[in-house]
């Protein structure tokens, strides 16, 4: 059974960090391509990063590159998301998915979700 279990959010102030954890099991590792997506009530689902299981290649919402970092450590099956200097528009539940994506950080094409994890941060 293919799972995907987020953990690492919550509450923090404008300037600060977080570092979200996405653990995986289920699948082989290098075999998909892991992203992280986000949020808002009333909104689409956003991409904000991916990363390419077999070969670390990363990939990043274009506004968010610089601020968020991708990476995974393969032999435990995670992927983390290293957020800095967070604002109060970056607040959003937070997924992450595994697929075989075309279109890189288009939630649709993903096959699998965790259950999210909310990020707050305030002003």
């Amino acid at each position: 059974e293919v799972q995907l279990v987020e953990s690492g959010g919550g509450l923090v102030q404008a300037g600060g960090s977080l570092r979200l954890s996405c653990a995986a099991s289920g699948f082989l590792f290098d075999d998909y391509v892991i992203g992280w997506f986000r949020q808002v009530p009333g909104k689409e689902r956003e991409g904000v990063s991916c990363i390419v299981g077999s070969n670390h290649m990363t990939y990043y919402a274009t506004s968010l590159k610089g601020r968020f970092t991708i990476s995974s450590d393969n032999a435990k099956n995670t992927v983390y998301l290293q957020m800095n200097s967070l604002k109060p528009e970056d607040t959003a539940v937070y997924y992450c998915a595994a697929g075989n994506p075309r279109l890189l950080l288009h939630r649709r094409e993903y096959d699998y979700w965790g259950q999210g994890t909310q990020v707050t941060v305030s002003s």
